[in-house]
């Protein structure tokens, strides 16, 4: 069953308000920590051998500056947003998929196929390489624990291979870990990214309409972060020359 473009449009509202509140919020505050002087080497693991050549093979020299900017631009583009992501998401279901929640142990929503029309048990995963080797076991223990409860109800329509879901959230086919490959062996389904979208929701570009709802989302506050934070950086490592050795020259050392 395809839902109604009311019912779409709540969604995207939804996820933009969790973006924003989920993500960005904290995304923001852990970026700003890391000005904190007295935590510098806490928020900041980095292997001196290397970190001024960073510096120096992106940025052109090894200056307070340079430096700075191979230490933060790491954390606020990869690390810390993947955990603020990462975190935030096991609440996706909850916040953004609340009309679907499932009242089966194990399972995180439950929906009409828009393709095949059969009735799904969803468990909902954030990306293709969010689950571990134990994971694929529970996973699979609660799909077989629907099974089981289907047949104590007398349940005749219930097939395991068609009705029982990973849902993940984003990404593709090709980018699916071998522990999500393992669940397909045990002939279960994992729908990633555009596929599961569309098995939800019945619309081929819910996904992409998805993505920029988030993207879109209102922002305020995030104007200014970074260049703030990399002054405080600099002047930090200015003051403190000592904390990162570099060369006291760029006179390169022949082999």
């Amino acid at each position: 069953m395809t839902m109604s473009d009311a019912e779409k449009q709540d969604v995207l509202q939804k996820a933009s308000a969790f973006f924003r509140n989920e993500v960005i919020k904290k995304h923001v505050k852990n970026t700003k920590k890391l000005s904190n002087e007295k935590r510098f080497e806490h928020n900041f693991e980095f292997n001196p051998f290397t970190l001024a050549y960073i510096a120096k093979f992106s940025f052109g020299d090894t200056s307070p500056e340079s430096l700075a900017k191979a230490l933060v631009y790491p954390r606020v583009m990869g690390t810390s947003i993947a955990t603020s992501f990462g975190s935030a998401i096991q609440r996706f279901s909850s916040k953004v998929l609340s009309a679907y929640a499932s009242t089966t142990a194990g399972m995180d929503i439950e929906y009409k196929d828009s393709q095949n029309q059969r009735h799904i048990y969803c468990q909902l995963k954030a990306g293709p390489q969010t689950i571990n080797k134990d994971d694929v076991k529970t996973i699979c223990d609660h799909f077989s624990a629907v099974g089981r409860l289907k047949r104590t109800n007398g349940s005749t329509d219930f097939n395991p291979s068609t009705d029982c879901v990973v849902g993940v959230l984003y990404g593709t086919p090709k980018q699916l870990s071998a522990n999500y490959k393992r669940i397909k062996d045990e002939n279960y389904r994992v729908l990633i990214g555009k596929e599961f979208w569309t098995s939800l929701t019945g619309d081929d570009d819910f996904y992409e309409d998805l993505i920029t709802a988030m993207v879109n989302s209102d922002s305020t506050g995030i104007t200014g972060v970074i260049g703030s934070t990399l002054d405080q950086v600099t002047q930090f490592l200015a003051q403190n020359p000592d904390i990162i050795p570099t060369p006291s020259d760029d006179t390169e050392v022949n082999d």
